[in-house]
């Protein structure tokens, strides 16, 4: 039995680790809220009241954390790699920019440990659902090592390259389609509001067309709600699509359609609905409308 320290027990860590547990594995989660660590212990798992005391004698670590500052506390202010069993791996799971990524492997790879760049994609459902896309940047032994509990958290994992940061490059493009299409289908459903058109029939046939996308079908509904249950938050994607365009800085590439929807997250964002679920960048459709 593989045993794992599991930090981040948020809307999509949680349900990772608690997929982890089914498979087998003894996972000790650990997360500033209370009741996170609660329901990783009703799943199975076992709760730790600090990182390093969930990682202590763990064979690797899975980061789930919030962006790669939280990584860097918690792995060299938190104690992690220091109660990390000796040789163990840790699997950075988060969106993060590929430098930075990079540069923190070699810290790791320099204290002894395995490093696996392993960025998801595929929300919320997919992590309860163990269906996550899973985009893998490391050595073939690391990878080696880490598949079985990837295949735990995901039906699709993909070795992009063996070198971390390449998965989070790859995670890089992916999240600027997400971002788009999320942005472009708020802005079609705000002109069906616009036009006088019934949106739930309009989101029926956008559904079932050839302008359907995930995003649409995913995020759609909650458009139309006023204060959806939020599943990933408008933040989340001005974080994420700043990464884009961080990378397109670096890389001197132009990404306009990456910018425009940026800045739509980030009007909202703006509003103070930066907490509000990511489908309610409609808002800023709205506002231009003089609609909300």
């Amino acid at each position: 039995m593989t045993a794992i320290g599991f930090i981040g027990l948020g809307s999509m860590g949680l349900p990772m680790a608690r997929n982890l547990v089914a498979r087998g594995f003894e996972v000790t989660g650990f997360d500033l809220r209370a009741e996170a660590r609660n329901a990783l212990v009703e799943a199975g798992g076992k709760a730790a009241d600090t990182a390093a005391a969930a990682c202590a004698g763990a064979d690797m670590t899975v980061l789930m954390v919030v962006n790669i500052a939280q990584a860097r506390d918690v792995l060299f202010s938190g104690g992690v790699l220091d109660a990390l069993a000796p040789g163990g791996a840790i699997l950075l799971m988060s969106t993060c920019p590929p430098a930075a990524v990079a540069e923190v492997s070699a810290e790791v790879e320099a204290r002894g440990f395995a490093f696996v760049d392993a960025p998801v994609s595929g929300g919320v459902v997919g992590a309860a659902a163990g269906s996550l896309t899973i985009m893998v940047g490391t050595g073939d032994d690391a990878f080696a090592r880490a598949r079985p509990a990837l295949d735990a958290m995901g039906a699709k994992v993909v070795h992009v390259g063996k070198d971390a940061g390449q998965g989070a490059t790859a995670k890089v493009v992916n999240q600027l389609l997400c971002g788009a299409h999320l942005a472009v289908a708020a802005e079609a459903l705000s002109l069906a509001e616009r036009l006088g058109v019934d949106t739930t029939a309009m989101l029926d046939i956008l559904g079932g067309s050839a302008a359907a996308s995930w995003m649409l079908r995913d995020r759609g509904p909650r458009m139309l709600e006023a204060d959806p249950t939020v599943t990933s938050a408008v933040d989340i994607f001005v974080k994420d699509l700043g990464l884009v365009m961080e990378a397109g800085r670096e890389a001197k590439a132009a990404l306009p359609m990456a910018a425009l929807a940026h800045q739509m997250f980030l009007s909202v964002s703006g509003r103070g609905l930066g907490a509000a679920d990511d489908s309610q960048v409609i808002r800023a459709y709205r506002s231009l409308q003089g609609r909300d």
